[in-house]
């Protein structure tokens, strides 16, 4: 299901936070909150829905590709609870069927800005799960297409995250995060409006925290 990723990482917070025992705890001057500064480092797949529209009057059923790439995230927080985290990542290149064959593609970056709230924030317990929502623009480039010319206009739309951190030290940490994004690109072939694709894509991200 679309949205199973969100419930995987969110559901793998909560049981290991329930499972830590009260002495599983860092130094008091360890705890994460207010002024930290961080940034999280791994490898992210987009997966966009399965159900990607039709353009040309429906002549052509859309169906975009998942795509796994580098990314990374750089956030701030500014209460023990609250925080602020921007996504970045290279370029995610994504093959384009129409109709089933293989005709097209486009790189894209997606930068995702979110509010972050943090439930344990302030607290010595070494799992830190969070949820966020936001903001993402997405910057298409390089459409290639078969039978044409394809223009991807670039997009704004809203944004969900969920993500654990699993803490090592006063420093390093374990994460897992998704996030949802809307994305939705008007389409031009040829020059000539031809409908909107619907990407939607829920992004898994698996990596490694480090506070500074």
């Amino acid at each position: 299901m679309r949205y199973s990723a969100f419930a995987a990482v969110l559901a793998s917070g909560l049981v290991a936070a329930s499972a830590l025992s009260s002495s599983d705890v860092l130094a008091a001057d360890a705890s994460y909150g207010a002024g930290d500064i961080f940034t999280r480092l791994g490898v992210a797949k987009v997966s966009p829905k399965s159900d990607n529209g039709t353009i040309a009057n429906g002549a052509y059923e859309v169906d975009v590709q998942s795509k796994t790439a580098g990314a990374f995230t750089l956030g701030y927080r500014f209460t023990d609870k609250l925080g602020v985290e921007l996504l970045a990542s290279e370029r995610f290149e994504h093959d384009i069927e129409l109709n089933g064959a293989n005709l097209a593609s486009t790189k894209h970056l997606p930068p995702t800005l979110t509010l972050q709230y943090y439930p344990l924030g302030g607290t010595q317990a070494r799992v830190q799960p969070y949820a966020g929502i936001g903001v993402n623009y997405t910057i298409f480039s390089d459409e290639q297409l078969d039978i044409g010319t394809l223009e991807l206009e670039n997009s704004w739309g809203a944004a969900g995250q969920v993500g654990v951190d699993l803490l090592i030290d006063e420093h390093w940490a374990l994460n897992a995060a998704a996030w949802y994004l809307d994305i939705d690109a008007d389409a031009k072939v040829g020059g000539s409006d031809v409908g909107t694709v619907e990407i939607d894509p829920v992004v898994v991200m698996g990596g490694i925290s480090y506070r500074f």
